[in-house]
């Protein structure tokens, strides 16, 4: 999957403050040095990681004002590495960013302290605003509202969440058999 990053508009530090660190955790190597560039020249001073391990490690060390993490790493959950932000910061600025949106996810990682979650492909005018967006302004409702079959899947998902991604138990919540389940799963999420 090749997301799209577009050329940036010089930003002005008043949106983003004196603190422009910022942590981009991805394990899709081209899309995370695409990214890394484009919010540089927005005026951010961007530190960059492939792992789960290693935003850990980069959160400990040098916990960061903003953040943008990929849900799903080679190596784990981008939500831990929320944790591990939280436990050092309680101010940064979190965006969950994933190829593998879902509502459930969204909430859990909104619980752990995310600001946005933005569904790939996201170009990097997208996590800029989803960055900057003062609290309480109002986030632009979508042209298109879901289909019946993303409405299905994102409640599918969400059950799958309940039941701590246990195929078993959420096959049988859903009463449905556990191979439909699985094949269901294993696709992404419709349009």
């Amino acid at each position: 999957m090749s997301e799209q990053i577009t050329d940036p508009s010089p930003a002005s530090d008043d949106y983003i403050g004196p603190d422009a660190s910022l942590l981009i955790v991805d394990d899709d190597g081209p899309f995370l040095r695409r990214l890394a560039r484009a919010m540089e020249t927005r005026g951010f001073q961007v530190e960059t990681a492939e792992s789960v391990a290693e935003g850990v490690a980069k959160s400990h060390a040098n916990p960061p004002k903003y953040a943008v993490l990929d849900l799903r790493l080679g190596d784990g959950n981008g939500l831990d590495v929320i944790e591990a932000i939280r436990q050092k910061r309680e101010d940064t600025r979190i965006i969950v960013l994933t190829g593998y949106g879902n509502i459930a996810t969204a909430v859990t990682a909104v619980k752990l302290g995310a600001v946005d979650y933005l569904a790939k492909p996201a170009d990097a005018d997208d996590v800029y605003a989803a960055l900057t967006q003062r609290s309480g302004e109002k986030v632009e409702l979508p042209e298109n509202p879901m289909s019946a079959d993303r409405v299905r899947w994102e409640h599918i998902q969400r059950v799958y969440e309940i039941c701590e991604r246990n195929v078993s138990e959420t096959a049988r919540r859903l009463n449905m058999h556990r191979r439909t389940l699985q094949r269901i799963l294993a696709k992404r999420a419709p349009k």
